[in-house]
């Protein structure tokens, strides 16, 4: 009887390089991975942080870019119909948008969230706004502002960083006190 054992067909062992490279391809994964996780994750844009361009579609229909207001200070009032806090701070928004609004250096921009449009539209028309107002379709603005809640307020300075987070209602003053800073300051 033969007792010499013969390794079985087939099985060799792995050569280093396929180790060594399915190894650092697992990390690539797992940093892949990482980096979505912390994007995810993230706080919301901090005071001092560039703030992403982005688009809002008016219910007119009107598409307004924070890209064609560079150099200009810029206001994002997250609200709903729903939000009794956003109605004790609607006409205080209406009142400094008509106050900047001649000057064509500050825009005013309500986000309406999660919301459905007939009711935005009675909140627009009982409170009078008369800035640009849309919804947020897909919550993207929301998503990249990481709101909390509404009604929050954030103020983009002319050099397009944020420079004011306002959580829950604002105030004319507050507002204006803000803007006036930043208008102050060289675009």
């Amino acid at each position: 009887m033969n007792t010499e054992s013969k390794p079985a067909t087939g099985s060799r062992p792995l050569s280093p390089v396929i180790i060594v490279g399915s190894f650092l391809l697992l990390l690539a994964f797992l940093f892949l991975i990482g980096q979505g996780l912390r994007r995810a994750y993230a706080g919301p844009i901090a005071i001092g942080q560039k703030v992403p361009a982005f688009e809002l579609t008016t219910f007119e229909g009107e598409v307004i870019r924070t890209t064609d207001w560079q150099g200009k200070v810029i206001v994002v009032n997250f609200w709903a119909s729903w939000c009794k806090p956003c109605e004790q701070e609607a006409a205080d928004l209406e009142r400094a948008w008509q106050h900047y609004r001649e000057g064509r250096e500050v825009l005013f921009l309500g986000v309406d969230y999660v919301d459905t449009e007939p009711e935005a539209r009675a909140f627009i028309e009982k409170f009078g706004l008369t800035y640009p107002n849309g919804p947020d379709l897909r919550t993207k603005i929301s998503q990249m502002f990481r709101i909390q809640g509404v009604p929050e307020t954030y103020i983009i300075d002319r050099a397009g960083r944020l420079a004011f987070v306002k959580k829950g209602p604002t105030s004319f003053n507050e507002m204006t006190g803000v803007i006036d800073r930043l208008l102050a300051q060289a675009p």
